[in-house]
């Protein structure tokens, strides 16, 4: 071969890395409803925070990520007057949650003397938050998360704002005031979320919840996974989908916010607010718990 021939193969290879190396990086966009949106502003904030670049770099670039629109959306049009609470004070449902506390007897009884917190309540709430754990949400908490933590963004905002101003009774003003709200509230949790994953070693993709990126069993939020979430079962993991670590965290969780045995209902109500401030959650909570006490 000759000298020649090398040093064109030579120079072409230089070339090619210079062209490499100064055309500007590929963005991984990602589509919902026909939005392309790419999530380098909020990778950039939460290295900002502390967050490892390269790490949020190799997760935001793997093709499960959507921009989730539709899940979204349900922030500004769900209400929580409208959650048919009546379905739960029926015989099914208390003969179901009656089995499930012979069935968790064990797990009930460790968190009931530990935390001081009633067996009867733990099951209610389990019962209303994912139906004795059998519905824990399908909305990728990862994706919807990010979505919302990415509403900082007034184009962003604005594009939902086309996606659900025929289907909501915000006026664009209120929207926008939620909008930024739930964005900060949003990029808090998602915080927390990337936390408890790396921590736990947990994909953050395999994880589902409710459209609000509640998560599990027992539905908790990630700041308070990272706050109230606990090891029931003692395997040294804290796996919400496992109704050992649901019951126990549950349990820790109503305790720190000072539940007592025998306290009056003022104080019960407040206590249970701290979980779902509904009124109509609070008292769905207290009717299911003196049913399974009965």
């Amino acid at each position: 071969m000759s000298r020649s021939f090398l040093s064109l193969k030579r120079f072409i290879f230089i070339l090619c890395l210079l062209l490499l190396t100064t055309l500007p990086s590929q963005k991984i966009e990602t589509v919902s409803n026909g939005v392309y949106y790419n999530f380098e502003p909020l990778q950039e904030k939460l290295v900002s925070d502390g967050f490892d670049g390269k790490k949020l770099a190799r997760i935001y670039r793997n093709g499960k990520i959507n921009f989730d629109m539709k899940g979204v959306s349900l922030f500004f049009i769900h209400r929580e007057s409208n959650v048919n609470y009546n379905q739960y004070p029926k015989t099914l449902s208390i003969t179901g949650a009656k089995l499930y506390m012979k069935i968790y007897d064990s797990e009930l009884s460790k968190a009931e003397e530990k935390y001081g917190v009633d067996r009867e309540l733990i099951t209610a709430i389990i019962l209303v938050e994912s139906k004795l754990g059998k519905t824990v949400g399908k909305w990728r908490v990862f994706s919807t998360l990010s979505t919302m933590a990415s509403l900082f963004d007034a184009n962003i905002r604005n594009r939902l704002w086309e996606y659900v101003s025929g289907s909501t009774l915000f006026t664009v003003e209120t929207f926008e005031k939620k909008a930024i709200r739930k964005s900060n509230w949003a990029y808090n949790e998602l915080k927390s979320f990337l936390i408890y994953t790396e921590k736990e070693k947990i994909d953050p993709f395999t994880i589902k919840g409710s459209y609000a990126g509640a998560i599990g069993i027992p539905q908790f939020i990630p700041s308070n996974i990272i706050r109230y979430a606990t090891d029931g079962n003692m395997d040294g993991r804290i796996d919400l989908s496992d109704h050992a670590d649901a019951i126990a965290s549950i349990a820790n969780f109503l305790n720190k916010c000072g539940w007592r045995k025998g306290m009056k209902e003022k104080k019960a109500r407040w206590v249970i607010r701290q979980y779902n401030p509904s009124s109509y959650y609070v008292n769905t909570i207290l009717n299911l718990t003196a049913m399974l006490k009965g």
